[in-house]
């Protein structure tokens, strides 16, 4: 396949992108594809495969060219399923235009981030410019899946060829309605488990035989909610716990089920460790278990806990250079001065944050994940501009005598 005819074009740049069905965990072609726009970019690019027990390989691109202090973008060319095709107006890979927008899955979550980047990148070498510095593009195909064989392994895998990395931006979408409404400079801590109750199955017209679980899983449910668990900071808003399950796995009216199970996702500000904060889950669910007006007279029901995941921290970068070089591009283009935030959900910039002081600026997220998923060749545009600007910025504000 030959490579895009003109990469300062981020409408075409996405487009070819958008063309390879990369559903998580399938490359489909976008890593080979943006792999050949770097190359001619003078981009030295390597592709890393990783394995995990259990999970399917996964493989990521790591691009960079220059010396100096080191300025990554980060991203990935996974996209999620497109879900009923027939719903969709024009075909989910087809990268068609009407009306001035592009559609397609990935456009905006996020193909589009990476095209605006490498446009930048081209517009910057046909002008003559250098950046004075490294420039890498850090890109995996496994952010929408269990981010096992992504990202946390590529950091790693780059910190062991004596990579550093000084600053990163990394190109989700985080604009709620128009672009420049938002930069994100830090993220929610997040953590996930099971809790499982175990009773005795039965006869529903005999339940002095049985043991409805249902009963204490209730009870749990309404300790894991019933306390605030605090009010927020400054720079992040309070903790909140959902569950977003509760399940026996019965379908019978007349059965007692023998096993209940309940699931919850906390989003956590920086009040909190993971550690901490399991032991206050820990410590409702035990007194849920031990305290139920159900169980009056019988043993406390048999419970049992089981974290699921890596839980991510909450973290706030706090690099001035970097939050103005962002912002400054931001306002510069947009003429607004982009609110700095903590919300939503988790990135790949919790693995980031672990190497250097990471932000987040890419499109505007409203059409993420949904059918018929597009984005305003406008924006496109915009938000390449705004990266070029960045990216003189940054270097502009870490000369190599500083870093």
């Amino acid at each position: 396949m030959a490579s895009v005819r003109d990469l300062t074009d981020p409408a075409a740049v996405l487009a070819e992108l958008i063309r390879c069905p990369s559903v998580t965990p399938a490359e489909g072609g976008a890593l080979s594809a943006l792999g050949r726009m770097l190359n001619e970019l003078g981009f030295d690019v390597m592709r890393p495969v990783f394995s995990d027990k259990d999970t399917p390989d996964v493989e990521n691109l790591f691009a960079a060219r220059g010396a100096g202090p080191h300025l990554c973008f980060a991203g990935h060319t996974d996209v999620v399923p497109v879900g009923d095709e027939s719903e969709w107006s024009l075909p989910p890979f087809s990268a068609e235009i009407r009306d001035g927008e592009l559609y397609g899955r990935g456009a905006v979550d996020m193909k589009g981030g990476i095209a605006a980047f490498v446009a930048a990148l081209a517009r910057r070498r046909t002008r003559g410019e250098r950046s004075d510095g490294r420039v890498s593009l850090l890109i995996t195909g496994d952010e929408e899946g269990p981010a096992i064989n992504g990202t946390i392994k590529l950091l790693d895998w780059i910190a062991a060829r004596g990579e550093r990395l000084d600053a990163c931006l990394v190109g989700e979408p985080t604009n709620p309605e128009t672009l420049g409404d938002m930069v994100k400079i830090g993220r929610r801590g997040s953590l996930s488990a099971h809790v499982t109750v175990t009773g005795r199955q039965g006869h529903v017209a005999y339940p002095h035989l049985a043991d409805n679980p249902l009963r204490t899983i209730t009870a749990i449910a309404e300790a894991l909610q019933a306390k605030p668990f605090d009010k927020g900071t400054e720079a992040f808003p309070p903790t909140n716990l959902e569950i977003t399950s509760i399940d026996t796995g019965n379908d019978a009216t007349n059965v007692i089920p023998g096993r209940a199970r309940l699931s919850f996702n906390v989003r956590f500000c920086d009040l909190w460790t993971p550690d901490s904060l399991k032991a206050e889950l820990l410590a409702r669910v035990e007194t849920a278990r031990n305290g139920s007006k159900y169980r009056a007279g019988k043993e406390p029901a048999e419970v049992s806990f089981a974290w699921r995941g890596r839980p991510s921290e909450a973290f706030l970068t706090r690099s001035e250079d970097l939050i103005s070089a962002l912002s400054g591009a931001v306002a510069a283009v947009t003429g607004k001065a982009p609110r700095l935030s903590t919300t939503g959900g988790t990135s790949d910039a919790r693995f980031i944050k672990d190497f250097c002081p990471v932000v987040e600026f890419g499109l505007v997220g409203q059409t993420m994940h949904m059918i018929d998923e597009h984005v305003a060749l406008a924006d496109l545009e915009a938000l390449t501009e705004i990266y070029d600007r960045f990216i003189s910025r940054w270097f502009a504000a870490n000369p190599a005598s500083r870093v």
